[in-house]
């Protein structure tokens, strides 16, 4: 007999409401279908939780999923209640570096999610690991 892995579920950390606000700012800015618009925002989700809760651990995603943290990054008001709901009252920020980094970041950083008890979509972090994570997680709490 087997025995299953509860999984984290990325819906789990907003209302439905938000969720759904998420998912329309997504297609309306980046023109993708909802399919992959909530793939996008559950990986972000994903990994800014796993990130407030490892904050001194070094992670970055890749461009794809980088458009799902940048969509709730840049609806502030959603964002600062996110932030203090997961992140202990504190503000997340978002500090980039000017080059991505090309350092397999992106690919460790699906591992740390899939061991924070998330489902990673290896589709979204495999398409532009290559071409790593911009993220700045050196900066004060940064991600």
């Amino acid at each position: 007999m087997s025995t299953a892995t509860a999984t984290r579920d990325p819906r789990s950390f907003v209302s439905p409401e938000v969720w759904n606000r998420e998912i329309i700012l997504l297609m309306r800015d980046n023109v993708m279908v909802r399919d992959m618009a909530e793939r996008i925002f559950g990986q972000a989700i994903a990994y800014l939780i796993t990130a407030m809760e490892n904050p001194n651990t070094d992670m970055g995603v890749g461009q794809t999923v980088d458009i799902g943290v940048h969509t709730l990054i840049l609806d502030t008001k959603v964002y600062f209640e996110f932030c203090d709901k997961y992140n202990g009252g504190n503000y997340k920020h978002h500090e980039p570096n000017l080059v991505r980094r090309r350092d397999g970041t992106v690919f460790r950083t699906a591992d740390i999610l899939r061991n924070n008890g998330f489902e990673v979509d290896e589709e979204l972090w495999s398409m532009d690991s290559a071409d790593c994570s911009p993220c700045n997680q050196k900066a004060p709490d940064s991600h």
